[in-house]
């Protein structure tokens, strides 16, 4: 496979997966971290750093924007939940030392 056709699969893989998550407000970021040890934010973390390696000016809000979706604070706003005792839980035995 060509450089140019990975890289457009790629790409097309990873705004289908954003698309799904925008979707998908139902999946609370910690079920996300627990489940899979990456969360929206993660994601959007990622997509600023490899901006970055490139020169790309892209302010954490910004791409935080480009996974929600929306500004992030607005879909806190309607979306998140206040974490359960459970899963604050899972959390913080999946990440104890790190």
């Amino acid at each position: 496979m060509e450089d140019a056709t990975r890289t457009e699969l790629e790409a097309a893989a990873f705004r289908r997966l954003v698309q799904h998550l925008r979707e998908r407000t139902d999946v609370q970021n910690i079920d996300l971290m627990n489940l899979a040890g990456f969360c929206r934010n993660c994601l959007s973390k990622w997509y600023l750093a490899a901006a970055q390696e490139r020169g790309v000016a892209l302010t954490d809000p910004e791409a935080r924007e480009i996974v929600y979706g929306m500004p992030y604070d607005e879909w806190k706003t309607k979306h998140q939940k206040e974490a359960s005792m459970d899963q604050k839980k899972a959390f913080a035995g999946q990440h104890q030392g790190h």
